[in-house]
């Protein structure tokens, strides 16, 4: 068995830098940014709506949306981004439902859910690197 992992891990999660976190949030922010353009670029637009009420948010989406998911920590509450469509205000966030997946008379035209798995693995991979670089840059002072 390893020793010192408990105290490594307690350490480690005891405190982020405060570079480490930014470098962390605007890797984030970018891969938000870049999903919901794509999302927008997908969608199927007959008076619009519907694509510009694609956005993110940090923490929760607005209540009624549909949701693609969120990308955080647990641990870390203010770093969570949800990508959401729709919103309370409007009907849209229920047909986003039936156009992502299709109806029984009107068939599916992805845009919500095939965005994210493909840009899943470069907004990760992004993230890995930035955090990466802050805790280099972090070590070197």
């Amino acid at each position: 068995m390893v020793e010192g992992v408990a105290q490594l891990t307690r350490n480690l999660t005891k405190v982020i830098p405060a570079r480490v976190q930014q470098a962390a949030r605007a890797a984030m922010e970018q891969g938000a940014e870049e999903t919901v353009a794509m999302m927008k670029r997908l969608v199927p637009v007959k008076s619009g709506t519907l694509r510009d009420s694609i956005g993110w948010t940090w923490g929760k989406a607005p209540a009624g949306s549909m949701i693609l998911g969120t990308v955080g920590s647990h641990d870390y509450k203010t770093m969570r981004i949800t990508i959401y469509a729709g919103g309370d205000n409007d009907d849209f966030a229920f047909y986003g439902r039936f156009v992502e997946f299709g109806t029984q008379n009107a068939p599916a035209h992805p845009f919500f859910f095939v965005s994210w798995r493909v840009m899943k693995k470069r907004v990760r991979s992004r993230i890995s690197r930035n955090i990466r670089a802050a805790i280099k840059a972090e070590g070197g002072q």
